[in-house]
């Protein structure tokens, strides 16, 4: 399965010249967010591969119109062929605005113990889709680029295979890695644009026990 992560700077490679060659043979588009509403329904044009997105903290239009033919996964633990994505959109909270998506991290750890049963359900995530990056991976110094320490906990909780995010360009620092790894998680900055693939998931979803609920005993 080839994926395509995009996030917070469109690519002209995709909008200006060339979509169609580009998109060809990919799978599945996820958005971490901060993209313009018409750059994803743009894309919709020249691909059958579903767009997944979750909010970013710039996205505060899309209150009034959600990007048409694509597929909001935030605060959802969605299934799509086989393959187990939990979507968390926004960033940490830096001010008081209140038409962007801010959380604090008491907030962003309120929404994950929402998606525990669904996780549960589906016997856990493969991949975690989010906006901000974790606590001390990948974040930044400044408070509006500070990751969520809960993401770390979701890591070592569920063990997903991937971890894909945006929020901190990779032009903020030379030193930031495009894609690394934490414990059994590859951890993937979308920012612009990111191809991927992986092995084909199992349809045939298998129940796991249920984990220790880590946000009962914080």
């Amino acid at each position: 399965m080839k994926i395509l992560a995009i996030s917070d700077v469109p690519s002209k490679a995709l909008w200006d010249y060339g979509t169609r060659e580009h998109l060809e043979g990919i799978d599945l588009i996820l958005s971490c967010g901060d993209l313009p509403q018409k750059y994803l329904e743009y894309l919709t044009n020249f691909t059958a591969a579903p767009i997944l997105y979750v909010h970013g903290n710039h996205d505060g239009s899309y209150r009034e119109n959600e990007p048409g033919g694509c597929i909001c996964v935030d605060d959802s633990v969605y299934v799509w062929k086989g393959l187990r994505i939990m979507g968390l959109g926004g960033s940490i909270r830096y001010n008081n605005r209140e038409d962007s998506f801010q959380y604090t991290e008491r907030e962003m750890r309120r929404r994950v113990r929402k998606l525990w049963r669904k996780a549960h359900h589906v016997g856990g995530i493969d991949l975690l889709l989010t906006h901000s990056p974790a606590a001390g991976l990948n974040d930044s110094t400044d408070h509006a680029h500070k990751g969520f320490a809960c993401f770390n906990d979701l890591m070592d909780e569920y063990e997903p295979q991937w971890f894909v995010h945006g929020h901190v360009h990779l032009n903020y620092d030379a030193k930031l890695p495009r894609v690394c790894t934490r414990g059994k998680t590859t951890v993937i900055n979308a920012t612009e644009r990111y191809v991927f693939e992986i092995p084909d998931p199992d349809p045939v979803i298998q129940h796991h026990p249920i984990w220790k609920r880590w946000f009962d005993v914080k």
